[in-house]
């Protein structure tokens, strides 16, 4: 498996931004789709943004008009700005790639079902 290389998460205000950057390879443009998941209270882990090799973009509902994924000129770069962050949003958020971007899965099985999983880099937002 592929670990990433994940920057950008920290700590803000409720309203403020953070942008996620993540840099590997297996992304798209190689015929992977790639996307950042976080992990919810009972250690699921939930797609929150994916991009296809085409730029076909999926988002969370709950996040949809705040958060943008995209591609970066490189072909092993994606990035995620978070904008308008809520309390809710604080969780530990990770980059995956190359393989099955399901809408929910374990995280601790994330490693073995996905060739390329982050560390994971934390994000908090306080109210």
């Amino acid at each position: 498996a592929i670990e990433p290389e994940e920057s950008g998460g920290g700590s803000v205000q409720t309203g403020g931004s953070l942008r996620l950057s993540c840099y590997a390879s297996g992304f798209p443009g190689t015929n992977s789709d790639a996307g950042w998941y976080r992990q919810t209270p009972t250690n699921e882990c939930e797609l929150v943004a994916s991009i296809s090799s085409l730029k076909t973009m999926y988002y969370l509902d709950s996040v949809k008009g705040r958060f943008t994924i995209s591609k970066g000129d490189a072909r092993n770069q994606i990035f995620l700005q978070m904008n308008d962050l809520r309390p809710e949003d604080t969780a530990r958020y990770y980059c995956a790639a190359d393989g099955p971007l399901l809408p929910r899965i374990t995280c601790a099985y994330a490693p073995y079902r996905l060739n390329t999983w982050g560390r994971g880099i934390q994000v908090t937002v306080s109210s």
